[in-house]
């Protein structure tokens, strides 16, 4: 009994084009031509296509197909590496449908950072952008931390949207107002979480890589008058600070 390359395919439960593809690699061996010039498969090549089949459904990469399935000593080693990738994926799958989960009960953004769509609705689009810089600079401590602060902050929602919205030029009132707003914020956020003022400890980038991107990053996603209420709110948080330190010293 002889098949074509299109009843071959068909008996595998595969495509014509696939038997070509492993053709090309070397995996399956040319067979010998009717007559007409056609391809005549047998018995022994329909074997071994279903044994390359076998191993790729196994998740076998093709260019380990003839080490894995020679059988040899590294066969095992082999498997349990490829076991180890696949534990890894279905973790990874797991994780994506838990997130989609959240996503569609939150109706957060398809595109909400990572671990963040159940608070996403409390950042605005600048900050929401900074998040995921963020997620590639600090590690996952540094990055629950970080979804920590935006679930406390009851009043984020509105000042992060007034700060959004802040034009260019806004004047001189509105950016202290809005420092000073944001300054109590920053405060307790240093108390609560010390690493800020030296997160050396919770990078999972260099620290010259850090603060380039950071840079360059608030620099692009805030505006002047945005990155002067920042600036301002940072030097008030300072001084309530120094206040509470020193309030502390006098009572003690």
């Amino acid at each position: 009994m002889a098949w074509s390359t299109r009843e071959l395919a068909e008996l595998a439960g595969t495509t014509v084009n696939t038997i070509r593809h492993y053709h090309r690699l070397g995996l399956l061996d040319e067979p010998e031509r009717r007559a007409n010039g056609y391809k005549q498969y047998g018995a022994r090549d329909l074997v071994r296509l279903l044994r390359i089949r076998r191993l790729v459904d196994l998740g076998v990469p093709l260019s380990q197909i003839d080490g894995v399935g020679g059988g040899g000593e590294t066969t095992p080693e082999a498997l349990r590496e490829l076991d180890a990738e696949l534990a890894a994926s279905i973790d990874r799958l797991q994780q994506a449908r838990a997130d989609i989960e959240t996503i569609l009960r939150e109706k957060a953004p398809a595109d909400a950072p990572a671990g963040f769509a159940s608070v996403a609705s409390h950042l605005s689009e600048s900050d929401a952008s900074m998040v995921h810089v963020f997620g590639q600079l600090y590690n996952e401590e540094a990055m629950a931390d970080l979804r920590r602060m935006v679930e406390i902050d009851a009043d984020a929602d509105a000042l992060g949207k007034e700060i959004d919205g802040l034009p260019a030029g806004a004047d001189e009132a509105s950016r202290q107002r809005l420092a000073e707003r944001l300054a109590p914020t920053l405060a307790q956020n240093l108390v609560d979480y010390p690493w800020l003022a030296d997160p050396t400890g919770r990078l999972s980038k260099s620290e010259r890589v850090t603060k380039q991107t950071f840079f360059e990053a608030v620099v692009e996603l805030y505006n002047p008058a945005q990155l002067d209420v920042f600036a301002r709110a940072g030097l008030i948080a300072q001084e309530l600070l120094g206040a509470r330190e020193s309030s502390s010293d006098g009572v003690g």
